[in-house]
């Protein structure tokens, strides 16, 4: 039998509120008395907690526009697990879609796939491009996501020397602006745990919605 331990680091402010958190479940639930720590409810329970896609999107519907990415968190894999490989980064990992706000803040995180899926399937299969034109908020993206259509912008395709200068200057512009979701995805890896997961693939969706959760609760 393989063990796959997970946790999240919490602050002490974080700790303080989840503790109210599991509190306020059990009694919910009607326990009294567990056997079970309140760590091995902890993850489950703060990722229940995280927005869910339309909550977010409605919440940035007063934004002017939103910024959307991919990111892979590496996992520990071998070579075979085909699936799970990012040719684009040249490893093992999950891919996760990040949307942020005009000044880079983390709003939302996905679900996490196998790294091997690209983020356009990634953002279609999540219903992002469509929960976007629905609330008719404009959102800025790299060309990984070309072909999406909806309010998603992407740069003017094709290489630099061929582009007029026109085009120029807006990809320039849309750089500057696209740049900003680095401090999300950095603020999601600023937790020690998504550095590089080793645990089951079958956790890691829990423990980015966890850890989302907790960014969140503590931005507030």
């Amino acid at each position: 039998m393989l063990v796959y331990p997970s946790g999240v680091d919490v602050s002490s402010s974080a700790l303080r509120f989840l503790t109210q958190q599991l509190r306020r479940h059990r009694r919910a639930i009607g326990s009294r008395w567990r056997r079970l720590t309140a760590g091995t409810e902890a993850v489950e329970l703060l990722a229940a907690l995280a927005p869910g896609l339309t909550d977010a999107v409605r919440t940035a519907s007063a934004k002017a526009y939103l910024i959307l990415d991919g990111t892979l968190l590496p996992i520990d894999r071998i070579a075979a697990d085909r699936p799970f490989y990012s040719g684009k980064h040249k490893k093992h990992g999950m891919n996760v879609q990040i949307l942020a706000d005009p000044f880079g803040r983390l709003l939302w995180a996905s679900p996490a796939l196998p790294g091997a899926v690209h983020d356009i399937r990634a953002a279609r299969e999540h219903g992002i491009i469509d929960a976007l034109a629905e609330a008719d908020v404009p959102c800025w993206a790299d060309k990984a996501y070309r072909g999406t259509g909806g309010t998603v912008r992407i740069p003017c395709w094709g290489r630099w020397e061929t582009l007029s200068t026109g085009q120029q200057a807006v990809n320039r512009s849309h750089a500057k602006i696209r740049a900003l979701v680095e401090q999300a995805v950095a603020t999601l890896k600023s937790w020690r745990l998504l550095r590089r997961l080793r645990c089951s693939t079958t956790r890691i969706t829990s423990l980015v919605q966890a850890t989302l959760t907790l960014h969140l609760t503590s931005s507030e």
